[in-house]
């Protein structure tokens, strides 16, 4: 079941995230946030846009959200995305229905792009492989810009790439 999310799924969610700040370059976060801190972004973010988790059996397997891609009013038809699934739940399809569904919502909202920051190896290394980059592509998204070796962590230095998905054209 997909359902807007609430400030009591913070440490659920919280819990799938933690996972990808200590294991994965996936997250440039370097440190594992607060539960206060995650709440407060949760009721920031859900205040404007759409904030969704997959639940199966009262459990949390992922989630999926949406956020201002720039502050100027301009930016208003665009929106950037992001989706995390639980490390033991991947491969299972929830990324997609997150995905179409937060896509559904977007449209609705009269949002027209929309984006995604992927963090991509630029050499082999444990710390991150190609499966989120593959993911959006798969989803339709494209490459439109490559950061080299913008982020450090775990002493290894990681690509960010933009990738954009075209909802919609305004005829206005």
């Amino acid at each position: 079941m997909i359902r807007e999310v609430r400030i009591d799924d913070a440490k659920d969610i919280l819990y799938i995230y933690s996972y990808y700040v200590k294991n994965t370059a996936i997250s440039f976060e370097i440190s594992i946030p607060t539960i206060n801190e995650f709440e407060n972004r949760i009721e920031k973010i859900s205040k404007d846009y759409p904030y969704i988790v997959y639940e199966e059996n009262n459990r949390i397997l992922g989630y999926a959200y949406a956020y201002k891609l720039g502050e100027r009013e301009a930016y208003k038809i665009s929106a950037s995305l992001s989706i995390y699934v639980d490390k033991d739940s991947k491969k299972k399809g929830i990324g997609k229905k997150l995905y179409n569904e937060i896509e559904k919502r977007l449209k609705d909202m009269g949002i027209k792009n929309l984006y995604s920051l992927v963090a991509f190896p630029p050499c082999k290394t444990k710390y991150l492989d190609t499966n989120s980059y593959d993911f959006h592509r798969h989803l339709g998204f494209t490459e439109v810009g490559h950061l080299n070796k913008c982020g450090m962590k775990f002493g290894e230095y990681f690509d960010i790439v933009y990738m954009e998905r075209i909802l919609g054209v305004s005829t206005k």
